[in-house]
């Protein structure tokens, strides 16, 4: 079992930043792929961003690509996705994710933070 415990987001204008973190603990090494998702009401899942733990591998979606930085502190056992320029349309509900299957599949990944809200506005 891994148990993830997110932290962050909130309100902020476009153009603006905020950094979301993920604790995990539990069984982490049984999942090495942490990944970032996000979620409008009534949609599905959306792949954001991925790193390993072992690795300093990332992968991004296309609208994060350049704007969006995810990281890992292997000693804090936490991630973190950084999010600069934020725009209007990245407002959704952020998840972190655990998984050891692939990288941008929502329904490949074992476990999962609660989620938090971001809202980016004016």
């Amino acid at each position: 079992q891994v148990q993830l415990v997110q932290s962050g987001g909130g309100l902020v204008q476009p153009g603006g930043s905020l950094r979301l973190s993920c604790t995990a603990s539990g069984r982490t090494f049984s999942s090495p792929i942490l990944g970032w998702f996000r979620q409008a009401p009534g949609k599905e899942r959306d792949f954001v961003a991925a790193i390993m733990w072992s690795k300093n591998n990332t992968y991004y979606a296309d609208f994060a690509e350049g704007r969006f930085t995810i990281s890992t502190d292997n000693a804090k056992n936490t991630v973190y996705l950084q999010m600069n320029n934020l725009r209007p349309e990245d407002t959704n509900i952020y998840y972190c994710a655990a998984g050891n299957r692939t990288i941008v599949v929502a329904r490949t990944y074992d476990y999962w933070g609660q989620g938090t809200q971001v809202t980016v506005s004016s």
